[in-house]
C-alpha cells in the first residue's frame, strides 16, 4: 500500500507538471511549479484517504454531513460579505470561506455527533449485526472466561487480536515479577487454545498507532477505526471507552448478570469464614463468588449452616446478599 501511494504521488507530480509545461510555456519554471503542485495536491488526497480508512463509518457519514454545510455556509458568507472590486481579492476570501467553514463543519461534526446515531452504520460494509467483530484486550485475555463463553458458542463475529495486545501479553510473560510472568504465560496458552478451537473466527489485527503509547487508546482508536466492539473486564477501559461512542462487551458485566437471583424469604446454605464488619455479623460466599452476610452468625464462623435472605444488593464489585440466621442454623 505505501508502494502504491508513492506512485500516485509521483505520477501527478509528473503529469501536472507536463500540463503546466505545455500550457504555460513562456512562465518560468512552470514544471517544477506544476510538479509541486501535483504532489502536493495528491500528498493532500493520500493523507485524507489514510485519515478517512481510521475513522468509523458514523464518523465518515457525520464529516461529508458537516462538510456540506460548512460550505453552503461559507457561500453565503461569500456572497453577502464579500464586496470587493478586485477578483484577486473577493477569491481569494471565497477560497479561505470555503475552507475555513468547511473544516469548522467537517470537525465538529464528527465530535459533536450523538454516538447512537447512524448505529447500522458502524457495522463494518456488509456485515450484519451477528457477525460483527470484536477487539480483545489483555485483561479479558488474561481472564481466561472468554474462552469458555466464545466455546460455549455465546460469541459470533470475528475475534481481533491486535498485535499490540499480543507485544504487551509478551512483555507481561518476560516479567522478572513471578505473579506477572504467570499472567502473561496464561493469557498467551488461552490464545493459543482459543485459535486451536475457534479457527478463523481469531484473526490477527496488524493496525497500530504509533503516536499513541498506551495500549488502551490505541484500542479505543482501533475500534472507532473498524466499527468493532471491545471485550473487556477493564472497568477504566469500559468508561472511556464508551465516553467516545466505542460500544463495550464487560465480562464482569455478563457474570453478575449470569448469577442466581435469591429473593427474600429463600433459604441457602453457606459456609461462614469471616467475621463482618458489625457485631454479630459473619460473611461467607457462594460457588459463584456472591458476598453472604449473615446476621448472628459471628459464633458459627467455619460451619455450614442454613439460612434464610432478607434481602440483596447490587454494587460495581458484585452482588451482596444479606441474610439471617435465627432458627434457621
Amino acid at each position: 500500500m505505501l508502494l502504491i501511494r508513492i506512485g500516485i504521488i509521483a505520477f501527478m507530480g509528473g503529469i501536472a507538471s507536463f500540463l503546466t509545461h505545455n500550457f504555460f510555456p513562456d512562465t518560468p519554471f512552470a514544471y517544477l511549479i506544476g510538479a509541486a503542485v501535483g504532489v502536493g495536491a495528491a500528498v493532500i488526497f493520500v493523507a485524507l484517504e489514510i485519515w478517512l480508512s481510521r475513522r468509523t463509518n458514523r464518523q465518515v457519514i457525520a464529516g461529508t454531513i458537516g462538510l456540506l454545510l460548512g460550505l453552503i455556509m461559507a457561500a453565503i458568507v461569500s456572497q453577502i460579505a464579500i464586496v470587493s472590486d478586485y477578483p484577486a481579492i473577493r477569491y481569494t476570501l471565497s477560497l479561505g470561506a470555503m475552507v475555513l467553514f468547511g473544516y469548522l463543519g467537517t470537525t465538529l461534526a464528527i465530535r459533536k455527533f450523538p454516538p447512537n446515531w447512524f448505529k447500522r452504520a458502524d457495522l463494518p460494509a456488509g456485515e450484519g449485526a451477528a457477525s460483527e467483530r470484536k477487539i480483545l484486550d489483555t485483561s479479558v485475555i488474561i481472564d481466561g472466561r472468554i474462552a469458555d463463553i466464545c466455546a460455549a458458542g455465546f460469541l459470533e463475529g470475528t475475534l481481533l487480536i491486535p498485535k499490540f495486545v499480543l507485544k504487551e501479553l509478551q512483555l507481561i510473560a518476560d516479567s522478572s515479577d513471578t505473579l506477572k510472568r504467570n499472567r502473561g504465560r496464561r493469557g498467551l496458552d488461552i490464545l493459543n487454545d482459543m485459535q486451536k478451537r475457534l479457527g478463523e473466527q481469531i484473526q490477527i489485527e496488524s493496525t497500530d498507532f504509533p503516536e499513541l503509547t498506551e495500549v488502551d487508546s490505541k484500542l479505543v482508536k482501533l475500534a472507532m477505526a473498524k466499527g468493532a466492539k471491545i471485550l473487556t473486564n477493564d472497568f477504566n477501559l469500559n468508561k472511556v471507552a464508551e465516553l467516545q461512542g466505542v460500544r463495550v462487551l464487560n465480562i464482569n458485566e455478563l457474570a453478575n448478570a449470569l448469577k442466581p437471583v435469591y429473593l427474600a424469604g429463600e433459604r441457602m446454605r453457606v459456609k461462614l469464614l469471616k467475621e463482618g464488619t458489625e457485631p454479630g455479623q459473619a460473611v461467607g460466599y457462594l460457588e459463584d463468588g456472591t458476598m453472604v452476610v449473615v446476621d448472628r452468625g459471628r459464633d458459627r464462623i467455619g460451619q455450614e449452616v442454613e439460612v434464610m435472605v432478607t434481602s440483596h444488593l447490587q454494587t460495581s464489585a458484585g452482588r451482596m446478599i444479606f441474610a439471617k440466621l435465627g432458627e434457621y442454623g
